[in-house]
């Protein structure tokens, strides 16, 4: 468990899942400026993802609303249900990642899930809206 730990924060400092996953995901040239700018220190790499993780939020809701102004009104329901159902599972998953015994990469790690999923859930909304 303690070498996987290692791997991921070598690749994070290394900048390689911030690259290799900016165009898939559509996080923003400003994270991978900021988390190289960061330099690999816990502090650093948080304030950039929880920066990212508001600007996705913004993309998440703006893809939401849009998505929810095309349904009729079961299809609303349904995507409205989804969504709360979604922000449950996305809030206790990424928790979990945050392990009180985990370190600082503990926070690390939560706060990249949550950026990750909110990111992943505004590109698949906004699929579906096309």
């Amino acid at each position: 468990m303690k070498i996987a730990r290692y791997l991921f924060a070598a690749l994070v400092i290394a900048g390689v899942p911030c690259v290799a996953s900016a165009n898939e995901t559509g996080l923003s040239k400003q994270y991978i400026a900021c988390m190289d700018k960061a330099g690999g220190t816990t502090f650093g790499m948080i304030e950039c993802i929880n920066t990212e993780t508001q600007r996705q939020d913004v993309q998440l809701n703006k893809a939401y609303k849009a998505l929810m102004a095309e349904l009729p009104p079961p299809r609303k329901a349904q995507l409205q249900e989804a969504q709360r159902a979604w922000i449950k599972y996305r809030d206790t998953n990424c928790a979990f990642y945050y392990d009180p015994d985990g370190g600082t990469l503990a926070r690390v790690n939560a706060n990249s899930c949550m950026l990750t999923a909110t990111a992943d859930r505004a590109r698949e909304l906004e699929r579906l809206k096309q």
